[in-house]
């Protein structure tokens, strides 16, 4: 009978082959597997040892495609974008600011209104 060590031991393909067969005779068995790979980190282990694991924005600042003027073409774009999220968000920011401002002075006026009405 084999042991966990044992069975955190088997190679990459050993893994596969077990969630196919898994898959394949019993699908819960072949999801458990396939769970038990995700939430042990084994996967992401196998992103980083091939390099699958690059960020978009890694690729973007330093990888190129060969073709110069695609790169400027692709750089110029994306700066151009940054910078329209960036206004995008400060015009949401003053949407919410507006709206709490209109918010509180409604409450106040409310407040104000009740208050005149128990004085009198």
């Amino acid at each position: 009978m084999p042991t966990v060590a044992m069975l955190d031991d088997l190679p990459k393909g050993a893994w596969i082959a077990l969630m196919v067969i898994g898959f394949i005779l019993f699908w819960p068995v072949g999801l458990g597997i396939l769970f038990y790979l995700i939430w042990s980190g084994k996967m992401q282990a196998w992103k980083r040892e091939h390099g699958y694991g690059c960020s978009s924005a890694k690729f973007r600042r330093h990888g190129s495609t060969g073709n110069s003027a695609f790169d400027a073409y692709r750089d110029e774009t994306l700066k151009r974008m940054e910078e329209e999220q960036k206004a995008f968000g400060e015009f949401l920011e003053r949407l919410r600011r507006a709206k709490d401002q209109a918010e509180f002075d409604q409450f106040m006026a409310e407040r104000r209104a009740q208050d005149n009405a128990t004085s009198v």
